[in-house]
């Protein structure tokens, strides 16, 4: 049980780091405490596990006449989503939501990848005899 909190709150307190980089970068993304960011960290994630897969799969069409670019819309509203949900968050609008999330998405990815890259553990093992494709 706690080998699969570690992995969790790793990537919880990156998305929180993001955030909280991205305030500072952006003028109109802005947190009242600390609270507000744990907690914009902590429903910016499940949004991006739960909400953000269903959007993908009604907006499937529309993402692939744009060749993906429609999903960088789609990081945007899950920003918005969680700045509309939290009280202590707020972004002033689309475009800086939009840019936010591509930020927020490229450093939580250079950071992941320094803080899990040298930990095996952190890594998804596929089962045995996953190797072949059909």
């Amino acid at each position: 049980m706690l080998s699969n909190l570690t992995p969790f709150l790793i990537q919880w307190a990156i998305t929180a780091l993001a955030l909280w980089v991205a305030s500072y970068i952006f003028k109109g993304v802005k947190f009242d405490s600390t609270g507000a960011l744990v907690v914009s960290a902590l429903l910016l994630g499940f949004a991006n596990a739960i909400v953000k897969p269903l959007l993908v799969i009604l907006t499937l069409p529309l993402t692939l006449v744009t060749f993906g670019l429609f999903l960088l819309v789609i990081n945007a509203l899950m920003i918005l989503l969680v700045s509309a949900v939290v009280k202590g968050f707020r972004v002033s609008g689309f475009w800086t939501a939009l840019f936010a999330s591509i930020f927020v998405s490229v450093l939580s990815f250079i950071i992941g990848a320094l803080v899990t890259g040298s930990d095996p553990s952190m890594n998804i093992q596929m089962p045995a005899g996953s190797e072949t494709w059909l």
